[in-house]
């Protein structure tokens, strides 16, 4: 479904890309892993045209990502965000249905609210839940939140960025599993960012590990633990040393 071919981006002198090529299988959820600043988010910037790419192609379901209707093109992607990008003047049902408001996606109101209500049931929280604000909201009510708001559209590809980052073990391993069951169950392809080896684990079928700009190795999921390579060897195991130099 997602294809990058030599896909290269610098900003200035640094070269976060140089040369990413990358497969991901509709229906398939690829994890894409490796150290801070390696060019994760960058790659899935590009990938949603919020970033252009110095060379190279990236197509989706083979075309082109920059041609065609820019508003059709983002209207299969949801996103999950890091840190939860909740609106914090808006209350939880309209960021749930922020897309379902505006647009081209665009609903009724009390058609759009009834969608949100049922997305926070899906994920776990109760309706009373829609009136609140983000800010009455613990860490892990605020995640689901915003899995929630990136099914809200039932969109074909959904986008997770960090999902249990700041998130205690318990709640991580509900978010991951809240991610493999909607994930398998909506058909969606999905494409994860994360450092944590636990939530690579749970979610994926595909891994990629990217490193100076390029990815060293991927393949299934099931492979990892003996794949051969020096540098996901290092990585998964959190050793000090190996080829990738830890900062000092």
């Amino acid at each position: 479904m997602i294809e990058l071919t030599d896909v290269r981006k610098a900003f200035g002198n640094n070269h976060v890309l140089r040369g990413v090529n990358l497969t991901i299988e509709s229906g398939t959820s690829m994890v894409i892993i490796g150290g801070s600043g390696t060019g994760k988010s960058v790659a899935l910037k590009c990938i949603l045209g919020l970033i252009s790419p110095d060379s190279g192609t990236i197509t989706l379901d083979g075309k082109d990502v920059t041609t065609g209707d820019r508003d059709a093109f983002l209207a299969r992607f949801g996103m999950l965000f890091q840190g939860g990008a909740l609106f914090d003047s808006l209350p939880v049902w309209q960021n749930v249905a922020f897309r379902l408001l505006r647009g081209s996606l665009a609903r009724p109101k009390d058609e759009a609210r009834e969608i949100a209500i049922e997305k926070l049931r899906r994920v776990g929280l109760k309706p009373d839940v829609a009136d609140k604000f983000p800010a009455e909201l613990s860490g892990g009510m605020q995640k689901r939140v915003g899995l929630a708001r990136a099914i809200a559209a039932e969109p074909e590809i959904i986008f997770f960025d960090e999902p249990t980052t700041g998130l205690d073990p318990i709640m991580s391993g509900v978010i991951n599993e809240l991610i493999r069951e909607i994930v398998v169950e909506m058909g969606a392809t999905a494409m994860t960012i994360t450092h944590d080896m636990t939530s690579v684990r749970a979610i994926a079928d595909n891994i990629a590990m990217l490193h100076d700009g390029v990815i060293k190795w991927t393949g299934p999921v099931g492979q990892m633990d003996n794949s051969g390579d020096p540098y996901l060897d290092q990585f998964i195991h959190g050793r000090a040393e190996g080829p990738i130099e830890a900062v000092r």
